[in-house]
């Protein structure tokens, strides 16, 4: 309170007095005049007190706010006399009225306590503290398992609609994903435990990856064709025990197991599905079995000739019986063309009978075939090269066999340039074989270097000018399949301060409700969450009363003295209590408090808790200063039965004296003197 505001309410104080000194002599006058004293009350204007009548205060008695006669000091503010501790008002804030300031305007109006409305920023409890199915509307039966953190989801509007955060629910996916109190596994999903997590996450069922091993039926009540990919038209005649033969891991490589198989022989070994009889294979009926056994087709259990039905050649092919040696070339099966009955040498040579490829003769042994610098390529020469000339050629890369690297490797042909990131061999894994650039895709698990090796700025996208200062550690933050959002902030990795991130533009700062502090947030909170915190006085900036209002900060109770004095005069930031400055004797009360400090300072209403040293005499004058008076022809100890009553014995003020309230100075007394004593009250 600054000095005009002090002038004001001391001349205010004084417009009262004056008011109640008219309304006593009114009353006085019609006592002897024979008047109805109500006439002076039932005129009196209580709109001059500043303190409207309004609805249910029209229908109180006066002495119920204005106990004992006393009207200066009345509390102006609902809590003043509806406040727990209060013993003014009848209607008071219960034991059990739910968490929240002690503005009671805020939802009650001045007609009627019911029938409140409901101002959840006037609330200082958490939501559970009244949202739990006794003061007001709980979670319901059917509600999902979750903490009590109602404000996670819902808001102080309406319970719904709703935005859903998973990571309070404490139950599993299925307590909620049951079909009932939300969406759970279609009529088709495949069978499973009911494990939702092992396959889908919770930002959406789809994409999932899948996880074999909650999978509970058999791999063909998925693997049918329907649900999921089944056997292919080509597949093998066998029974549905995918199992037997293949993994979850894939689907080739896979084991054979011929107790599986349903089939003959030849409905798989005929040259397409399987094995089947080689081109020198002797001319005979297809029952394999005959002949051969499941464990290898060589060599063979019986041999029965009577069964041939080809020439010659069919056995004497060089396999099952000498036939053209390992130099001939390829040729047809017709020996007599160039060989005659006697030997097989000396022959007759024709190259319009000559069956074979280029390479059955360009092998390097019966002709030149490819040279030891050559690429590692299948023998289809004629892919490449042409009949004319070896070169040049025309490279057809469904031919090479090798790796990429095994020709682009810089020497064979180009490879990496000095500029490429750092990566295995595998070219094929971002590069195809039409063009290295635009690359197919790029794939991360190939980089042998570190994340800021190649998003340095320079060789692909770097940090950008807005990023918050930290090491160049990507991975540590972002992920592979993209820069957001970011799977999680690493402090660790931060390398300015809290500030320069928490300024409300880069992330999240101090909100407008904030104390007032210097902008070290690491000396309250820590990176794990914003709150709780830990305060710490040596950051704040405003003066107490700036966050202790009873808003920011717990403020002065309903029953603290009213007092003009900043907090720190009497509290330390260490803890309210105890005191600094206790009694009006302490060292430390401030200043000579007879001489500067009225009572009024602090004690500014009649219903103060107050320590009288003269208890007997409360509330009177005399409880503090019954022995605080001027010993000579005291009309107190001379003869007081001379001057009052034995009943007003006690009576200071009633008695004798009329002090300032403002002052405590006496301003009359029945003696028409005015006494002065250093205590600065009447003797």
């Amino acid at each position: 309170m600054n000095n005009n505001d002090f002038l004001y309410e001391r001349m205010r104080g004084k417009q009262v007095l004056s008011l109640l000194v008219l309304f006593v002599l009114l009353c006085l006058a019609g006592v002897l005049l024979g008047m109805d004293s109500s006439f002076a009350a039932t005129n009196f204007d209580h709109d001059t007190t500043g303190f409207l009548l309004n609805g249910a205060h029209t229908r109180v008695s006066c002495e119920t706010c204005h106990a004992h006669g006393i009207f200066k000091g009345t509390p102006t503010r609902c809590q003043g006399c509806h406040g727990a501790s209060s013993t003014i008002a009848t209607t008071k804030k219960g034991p059990n009225h739910i968490k929240s300031s002690d503005s009671c305007d805020d939802c009650h109006t001045e007609f009627s306590w019911t029938n409140a409305r409901m101002d959840h920023s006037s609330v200082t409890g958490t939501c559970l503290s009244c949202h739990n199915g006794v003061k007001a509307t709980g979670k319901s039966a059917n509600h999902v398992l979750s903490s009590n953190k109602c404000d996670d989801c819902h808001s102080t509007v309406a319970w719904s609609p709703a935005h859903f955060d998973h990571s309070s629910v404490s139950g599993t996916c299925f307590s909620c994903h049951n079909g009932t109190t939300a969406t759970g596994k279609p009529a088709n999903h495949v069978p499973s435990a009911n494990t939702c997590n092992d396959c889908h996450s919770t930002r959406a069922w789809l994409p999932a990856k899948f996880d074999h091993s909650n999978v509970t039926g058999s791999c063909y009540s998925c693997h049918n064709g329907a649900t999921a990919q089944g056997k292919s038209a080509n597949h093998v005649q066998s029974s549905n025990d995918c199992g037997s033969c293949h993994t979850t891991t894939a689907w080739s490589p896979a084991t054979f197991d011929h107790t599986n198989v349903t089939g003959t022989c030849y409905s798989c070994h005929n040259g397409t599905i399987a094995t089947g009889k080689s081109p020198t294979h002797i001319q005979s009926p297809n029952t394999c079995a005959d002949c051969h056994s499941t464990t290898a087709w060589t060599p063979v259990k019986s041999f029965d000739h009577s069964n041939i039905t080809g020439t010659c050649y069919s056995c004497h092919n060089g396999t099952t019986a000498t036939g053209k040696g390992a130099n001939h070339i390829q040729s047809n099966n017709d020996c007599a063309s160039c060989h005659n009955t006697t030997a097989w040498s000396p022959a007759t040579f024709d190259h319009s009978s000559v069956t074979g490829t280029c390479y059955s003769c360009h092998n390097g042994t019966t002709a030149t075939g490819k040279s030891a610098s050559h690429i590692q390529s299948s023998n289809t020469c004629n892919d490449c090269h042409t009949t004319t000339a070896w070169s040049p050629a025309t490279v057809d890369h469904t031919d090479v066999i090798g790796t990429c690297y095994s020709c682009h490797n810089g020497t064979i042909a180009t490879g990496k340039s000095a500029t490429h990131i750092q990566s295995s061999n595998t070219c094929d894994d971002c590069h195809t074989t039409t063009a290295w650039s635009p690359v197919k895709t790029f794939d991360h698990s190939q980089v042998t270097g570190t994340c800021y090796s190649c998003h340095n700025g320079t060789t692909a996208t770097g940090k950008p000018a807005s990023h918050i200062q930290t090491n160049n550690n990507c991975d540590d933050c972002h992920t592979t399949t993209a820069w957001s959002p970011v799977t999680t902030v690493d402090h660790n990795d931060v390398i300015g301060t809290c500030y320069s991130c928490h300024n409300g533009t880069i992330a999240t700062g101090k909100p407008s409700n904030h104390v007032q502090s210097a902008n070290t947030c690491a000396d309250c909170h820590s990176t794990t969450a914003w709150s709780p915190a830990t305060f710490d006085h040596s950051d704040a900036i405003g003066s107490c009363s700036s966050c202790h209002n009873g808003t920011t900060a717990t403020g002065k109770p309903a029953n603290h003295f009213g007092t003009t004095l900043e907090c720190d005069s009497c509290h330390t930031t260490t803890a309210w209590t105890p005191l600094k400055y206790y009694t009006h004797t302490s060292p430390n009360y401030p200043g000579d408090h007879r001489a500067s400090v009225t009572c009024t300072m602090c004690h500014t209403s009649n219903n103060q808790t107050v320590t009288y040293p003269n208890a007997a005499y409360a509330p009177d004058c005399a409880a503090c200063h019954a022995n605080n008076y001027s010993q000579d022809a005291h009309k107190k100890t001379i003869n007081p039965t001379t001057y009052y009553s034995v009943g007003e014995l006690k009576n200071c003020a009633g008695s004798c004296h009329t002090t300032d309230s403002s002052t405590g100075t006496i301003v009359s007394s029945r003696s028409g003197q005015h006494h002065t004593t250093d205590s600065g009250f009447g003797d």
